[in-house]
């Protein structure tokens, strides 16, 4: 059986740090950095608390080779990337399921 996988983006208050992840489980992955779970972490030492852009992808497999496309864009690119789909930039974290 296979599993999907997200491809996601999260930013600070000010959106002025930009984080990508890959993760199977969106929901629980955001609330981990949400709360600081990992307080030596990248995500925790910037605050990073927003989630403003997100993939679903049908194996992890290929969430995890859009995760390293996306990681390679500069921060314009994400920055329209996040715009199509969320030009508030708020926060989709309760929008998920």
């Amino acid at each position: 059986m296979e599993r999907g996988g997200s491809v996601y983006i999260m930013t600070n208050q000010h959106n002025t740090v930009l984080y990508t992840g890959v993760t199977s489980n969106l929901y629980s992955r955001v609330y981990e950095h949400k709360n600081k779970l990992y307080p030596k972490s990248f995500t925790a030492k910037y605050n990073i608390i927003k989630l403003v852009y997100f993939e679903h992808l049908p194996t992890i497999e290929e969430a995890i080779t859009r995760e390293k496309q996306i990681k390679k864009f500069g921060r314009r690119k994400k920055s329209i990337l996040i715009n199509i789909i969320n030009p508030n930039w708020d926060d989709l974290h309760d929008s998920l399921d």
